[in-house]
């Protein structure tokens, strides 16, 4: 394991990672329990991969048209791209990638990451990428200076794997990797805050039985993301509620509340506040489809599929919070056999070859 609290504070300290110490980050995470089984792991990883193929060839349509054409999607869907046919997008790549370097370093190293990164075609790639792909390639700015100040939500999808050199040795170093890999790409007081408490989430998710309640799923980021975002001021981009300007958990918690309470559907709610890229709608899609379907996984992963915009991004989110929650049995059987698992050119399965590779390095001889 690498400690990486020091350098987190250092960042803190200087000001180069745009966000607020808080409690969280001095905190180890409880051991996991007595039940847990690398399985879990397994359903996290293949379910990120799996929710963001079953969502790949029709990411960016909205639900309605997506539905006019396609009908209730529960399967990968045909074609002759990248996309189709059980493939992936970047962020399975990212994803992978970054588990990938964690077995090579034996933790996280921010810049090695970022060097990772820059090594092979990203299918699919963000705009927010693309200009920290510029900065540290291109215009040599160091790892830590190179990620913009971006409110897209290609840092949460990646940022599961970071749980893993942490099975067996729980250590609040897990936070600040997790805060470290954000800014990278992603240097915004809500992405950073976001990411820790996801973090959180699936720390919590891996130690579990049952489902928590749908409450837990809001109130759990909430409580972190609130002590590292502060009172960070964000006008969301989605017109219907251009009024708010404050901190995303702020927002999170009331519109998922005023879900909640208005017993709306994943569809209704989603729509009411956008299921785009901004994890202004990222986020509060994801968290309140775990709160509804939380205790089905392929319920769960079908309606962030079928009822968002950045559909691929969105379920990838939500299967790997239910494959944490569930394990791989949880996951269809049918996504795992035809999921083909390509992240680089060379050959197929390489996100199940990945996963046994961390399991041998971080649970087996840990």
């Amino acid at each position: 394991m690498i400690d990486n609290t020091k350098l987190l504070k250092e960042q803190l300290d200087k000001g180069t990672i745009r966000m607020r110490d808080g409690e969280i980050l001095h905190q180890p995470p409880l051991p996991l329990s007595d039940h847990f089984n690398f399985e879990k792991i397994e359903g996290m990883l293949l379910g990120l991969a799996a929710g963001d193929s079953l969502g790949a060839t029709t990411e960016g349509r909205k639900p309605a048209q997506r539905f006019s054409i396609h009908g209730e999607i529960t399967d990968y869907l045909p074609g002759s791209s990248y996309r189709a046919n059980g493939g992936v997008t970047d962020d399975t790549q990212l994803s992978f990638w970054t588990l990938e370097q964690l077995i090579d370093d034996g933790g996280l190293i921010p810049d090695n990451l970022a060097k990772k990164f820059c090594k092979n075609r990203i299918y699919g790639i963000g705009g927010t990428t693309k200009e920290f792909l510029r900065n540290y390639k291109d215009r040599r700015v160091p790892w830590y200076k190179a990620g913009p100040d971006s409110l897209g939500n290609g840092a949460l999808m990646r940022i599961s794997p970071i749980v893993l050199p942490y099975l067996k040795n729980p250590h609040q170093s897990m936070y600040a990797d997790a805060a470290l890999d954000t800014m990278i790409t992603h240097n915004a007081f809500a992405n950073n805050a976001t990411c820790v408490a996801f973090i959180k989430i699936l720390w919590e998710l891996l130690g579990m039985k049952t489902a928590p309640q749908p409450s837990w799923w809001i109130d759990t980021y909430c409580s972190v993301a609130k002590q590292l975002e502060g009172d960070a001021k964000y006008h969301p981009r989605n017109a219907q509620h251009a009024g708010f300007y404050g901190p995303l958990w702020e927002f999170t918690h009331g519109v998922c509340h005023e879900a909640l309470n208005k017993g709306l559907s994943t569809l209704e709610a989603c729509d009411w506040w956008g299921s785009g890229a901004s994890i202004f709608e990222t986020v509060p899609s994801a968290l309140y489809i775990l709160a509804l379907h939380g205790s089905d996984a392929e319920e769960a992963v079908v309606r962030a599929v079928n009822d968002t915009v950045d559909n691929d991004t969105i379920a990838s989110i939500v299967g790997a919070a239910v494959g944490a929650l569930h394990g791989l049995g949880g996951i269809p059987e049918r996504w795992i056999k035809r999921l083909r698992g390509v992240i680089r050119t060379g050959g197929g399965y390489q996100v199940f070859r990945a996963t046994l590779h961390s399991k041998q390095i971080f649970w087996l001889n840990a």
